[in-house]
């Protein structure tokens, strides 16, 4: 019998503050060597068990093995050079140093696959991992070689399709591909982000997922939020496409978010993670706020097609709060499942 509205998480989780510093982004790893690899697994072995204990449906490895969601992808890759850092603006929004890429990109070996059939091995329940989408990759990088955003975007999107098919191999139910980026570059997803997105996917049998979203509760993603006026329409500009594209899955944030909750009718007929978890505030909701969200969510998508999930990744928050957070998912989740069966 398939859960309704089963309860997911957009990505990060809090890492425990014997592997990294807590309540920050990129922060460096305090083991190393053998170490670092047992620790990186008993993190996620504690991240799948607070995710059990809160009743997620859907799990994942909570990003507990990378120091971040697009980087820690790139480190694996020929190509790319670390050293050779470059200043670039990230999404239109901040600055930051990033490597560069050097030559022709590729993949010796597969970069998550390890770490996914771990995660395998430690539960029954359904499992997705998420991978940084084409755009998103392109735009935290500095090319000097390929001159080009929409030839490199391709490069990764074969990149992607190699990796996401041996994670499909070990057993990865849904594959999610995060393109924050999507909610700037409106001319270059419609161009060709969507093209490169599905090129990624090409040949895939497990379901897929694009993660569009405002970002996390950083400062700099806070602060441009605040310029985007009463209403975030972002979304309009590349819901039509996606809604044509062969992506199963569309996640996007709704709790405390502008987001006019009917942009959700320009994708019917596709499934919707719904973020009903605010990712920027320490607040944790109460369940009747999650099951408000929801509600709202489902004048515009099926109930059989509604994901109950969070903003974004809560990799900054502290960890009680997380915990609180996904509670809170599930609970409000529960309450929405109760009225559907009335």
């Amino acid at each position: 019998m398939k859960t309704l509205l089963p309860t997911s998480t957009a990505g990060s989780l809090p890492k425990p503050s014997w592997l990294a510093e807590p309540e920050k982004l990129w922060s460096p790893w305090k083991l190393q060597d053998e170490e670092l690899i047992t620790g990186k697994q008993d993190a996620l072995r504690v991240t799948l068990q607070e995710q059990d204990q809160a009743g997620i449906d859907i799990v994942s490895d909570g990003e507990q093995s990378r120091q971040h969601f697009v980087t820690t992808f790139i480190e694996h890759l020929n190509g790319v050079d670390f050293e050779n850092r470059k200043t670039v603006r990230i999404r239109d929004r901040y600055d930051a140093s990033v490597p560069s890429v050097v030559s022709a990109v590729s993949r010796q070996k597969s970069v998550f696959v390890e770490d996914a059939r771990f995660l395998r091995q430690q539960t029954n329940k359904p499992i997705k991992w998420a991978l940084p989408g084409p755009m998103t990759m392109i735009d935290t990088l500095y090319d000097g070689h390929y001159k080009s955003r929409e030839k490199l975007a391709w490069e990764f999107a074969k990149i992607l399709n190699q990796e996401a098919k041996e994670l499909e191999a070990v057993g990865v139910d849904i594959i999610q591909f995060d393109e924050p980026a999507f909610n700037v570059f409106f001319d270059e997803v419609n161009d060709w982000g969507i093209a490169a997105l599905e090129r990624a996917i090409e040949g895939l049998e497990c379901e897929t997922a694009v993660h569009i979203c405002y970002g996390y509760g950083i400062k700099a993603n806070t602060d441009w939020k605040k310029s985007l006026g009463s209403e975030w329409r972002q979304y309009e500009e590349v819901f039509p496409k996606l809604q044509q594209s062969n992506i199963d899955i569309i996640s996007l944030e709704c709790h405390n978010s502008r987001v006019p909750v009917e942009l959700l009718e320009l994708i019917r007929g596709k499934k919707v993670m719904a973020g009903a978890i605010d990712v920027a505030t320490n607040t944790i909701e109460t369940p009747e706020e999650v099951a408000n969200t929801l509600r709202k969510t489902l004048q515009f998508v099926d109930a059989d097609k509604l994901y109950p999930c969070t903003n974004c990744g809560m990799a900054p928050l502290p960890r009680e709060v997380a915990r609180g957070k996904l509670n809170a998912l599930s609970a409000g989740a529960e309450i929405v499942r109760r009225e559907l069966s009335n």
